[in-house]
């Protein structure tokens, strides 16, 4: 029998998924010593867990280097990868948004040539493009994209929101809210055929713990 392997996001999403995994039956003992492994399997079930960076666990399953994955689905919307998106886990749940200074609210349309900063730049594109049918221009950020109101870098940005505090301490508030984000449960495409029976029955026991 081979292994199905299982890629977590490093750091608090992948200990909420390893306890689940955990209740799920899985043998995850490996994982909870401290260690610098990036690999760990449970012999006993024939399951593989890899441990790697939240943005690649995408990439690592749609790659079919990992059968399944589980991240925060604001990285998938921005790596649009060709996934099954079957479970939403719930964990880690915030919202995607646009944020500005609390003068522009109900004032967004009326701005030519608005300039959005964002570390999701696909995100920001799809909603201002796609849904909004509005052109503007998107500047890429790395670091704290609360900073660009205020120094005149952009009018408004697209970012993570969970309480609205580093918003609020930095004179900015939520103006349009673009989706709601949580960890996602996700499969490759072809795993999902070869290994469907597996894949479905851990799905399903995953879905009655998350119903208690």
């Amino acid at each position: 029998m081979d292994y199905i392997t299982i890629a977590l996001a490093k750091g608090r999403l992948a200990d909420l998924t390893v306890d689940l995994l955990e209740q799920a039956g899985l043998n995850v003992s490996e994982m909870r010593e401290k260690s610098r492994k990036l690999i760990f399997t449970d012999e006993e079930n024939k399951f593989k867990f890899i441990l790697v960076k939240a943005s690649d666990v995408p990439t690592y399953v749609e790659y079919g280097a990992a059968d399944i994955g589980v991240v925060g689905r604001d990285t998938l919307l921005e790596a649009g990868k060709d996934l099954y998106e079957v479970i939403n886990l719930g964990f880690g749940a915030c919202r995607m948004a646009v944020a500005g200074p609390k003068e522009l609210a109900g004032h967004l349309d009326e701005i030519h040539n608005m300039r959005v900063a964002t570390k999701y730049t696909q995100i920001a594109k799809n909603y201002y493009h796609l849904v909004k049918k509005q052109s503007v221009e998107i500047i890429k950020l790395h670091g704290s994209v609360e900073l660009a109101p205020l120094v005149g870098l952009s009018e408004v940005i697209v970012d993570i929101v969970e309480s609205g505090k580093t918003l609020k301490e930095n004179g900015l508030e939520v103006l349009e809210e673009i989706c709601d984000l949580s960890a996602r449960f996700v499969v490759n495409r072809v795993s999902m055929k070869m290994e469907a029976q597996r894949i479905m029955s851990l799905v399903h026991t995953i879905q009655e713990l998350l119903k208690q």
